[in-house]
């Protein structure tokens, strides 16, 4: 009868429920403020407002549309490839309802966090110059399209569960498919004016500071509660994801410094943000070694194809969503199949299946890698034209000129 009364409480548990919850608002505030700010100091001050719009909308919008079909199609019972609309509008939800040791309530609301940033992300991609209409139509028809259907072959039971791909928070559900989608949404708009002639500074590094550090923070409910338990996978996450983001942003200042005689404050926060996407699919499987590795690779390899995408390439992806989330994501999934394996010595993580070799985890990693990659670059390649011909995508160059502060919500962003 002295037993604490939450050990019998109809098999929830009280402790993973609370932890649950607490992940829940951190990546909610991953997006509210930290990436609003992170994208927002980054643009020029003329579209600040567009950039805080974007992701305060989509918030709204993806929180609708998760419950309406979202959820269903990515969590309830269905193919390989999407699920059912039972759970549509949460039919047959209540309090009482778990999913696992935790109300199943949490469970989804913890997942729309993560439907709500994904298409949040691939703002970044053509800041500056689309129309708000067309930036929501995308992202209600993207959720649907390819979120919520890639969600249910790595975490719903679906076809890529079944191979076995290590996906423990999001490097193809949600660093993939944010950067493909941002790279198409680039080469279908173009470049902003003046791209390649004259330099488009952030307007506010201080503001991006400000973003980075929540997103840092934030992060660890990302991947820490993608355990759904308050337990050791949760806390060797969370040591994992802090040193991958630390030894990212050091990584890619060294590398600035010696390339151009001094690291920038630029520089620092977006090593960062690559070592956090980076290590989110190997968060729950590797440990602080290969963390270490992972991270060190994040800032070399998302650098330098930063710097080709922009100098080489001449892609306007804004604000670098493909070279840092998508290739941080592919890197990341990929080096999962590798630092999760307990034969490393000290760069062992937590073991893969039994009878599984790394050679054979690293195929299924590759087939999760291209899936993720082709049938995230078609449906959204197809949206965007879609959506072209429905509403327009970019505005024109008067309105780009402008500002789409003004053009789009007829405000400004600093009344000077």
């Amino acid at each position: 009868m002295a037993a604490p009364q939450w050990g019998f409480s109809q098999g929830l548990s009280e402790a993973n429920t609370a932890w649950m919850l607490t992940s829940t608002a951190l990546v909610l505030l991953m997006t509210l403020p930290g990436l609003a700010l992170f994208y927002g100091g980054l643009v020029r001050s003329k579209n600040i407002l567009s950039i805080l719009m974007q992701c305060f909308s989509i918030t709204c919008l993806a929180s609708l549309l998760w419950v309406m079909v979202g959820y269903s199609i990515a969590f309830a019972d269905g193919n390989g490839f999407m699920g059912s609309l039972d759970k549509a509008f949460l039919y047959g939800v209540g309090e009482d309802s778990l999913s696992g040791d935790i109300p199943e309530t949490v469970f989804i609301m913890f997942q729309m966090t993560f439907a709500i940033i994904t298409p949040a992300l691939i703002i970044g991609g053509f800041a500056e110059r689309i129309r708000f209409s067309a930036v929501m139509l995308f992202s209600a028809l993207w959720l649907i399209l390819v979120y919520a259907p890639i969600t249910h072959w790595v975490w719903g039971g679906g076809w890529l569960a079944e191979l076995g791909l290590l996906d423990f928070a999001g490097g193809t559900v949600v660093h993939i498919t944010a950067g493909v989608a941002a790279l198409v949404a680039a080469l279908v708009l173009g470049k902003r004016q003046g791209f390649g002639q004259m330099a488009l500074p952030p307007h506010n590094l201080t503001m991006t500071f400000t973003g980075a550090g929540l997103l840092w923070v934030g992060w660890f409910g990302f991947n820490a509660g993608s355990a759904l338990a308050a337990n050791g996978d949760a806390g060797m996450a969370m040591l994992v994801t802090h040193l991958s983001a630390a030894t990212g942003c050091l990584t890619w200042s060294f590398i600035e410094w010696v390339k151009f005689g001094k690291p920038s404050a630029l520089g620092a926060v977006t090593g960062m943000v690559a070592g956090l996407g980076t290590i989110t699919p190997a968060s729950g499987y590797v440990g602080p070694g290969g963390a270490i590795v992972i991270g060190l690779s994040a800032g070399f390899v998302c650098f330098y194809c930063t710097l080709a995408m922009k100098q080489v390439w001449k892609i306007d992806d804004s604000l670098d969503v493909f070279p840092v989330h998508g290739v941080g994501g592919i890197l990341g999934t990929f080096l999962a199949g590798i630092f999760a394996s307990s034969e490393l010595g000290v760069f062992s993580g937590q073991g893969l299946a039994e009878g599984v070799s790394i050679v054979q985890q690293l195929k299924v990693q590759l087939i999760g890698i291209g899936a993720t990659f082709a049938y995230t670059a078609v449906v959204s390649y197809l949206l965007f034209k879609v959506i072209d011909a429905l509403v327009g995508l970019r505005v024109t160059p008067d309105e780009e000129s402008e500002g789409l502060d003004l053009v789009g919500h007829n405000e400004v962003g600093y009344d000077l």
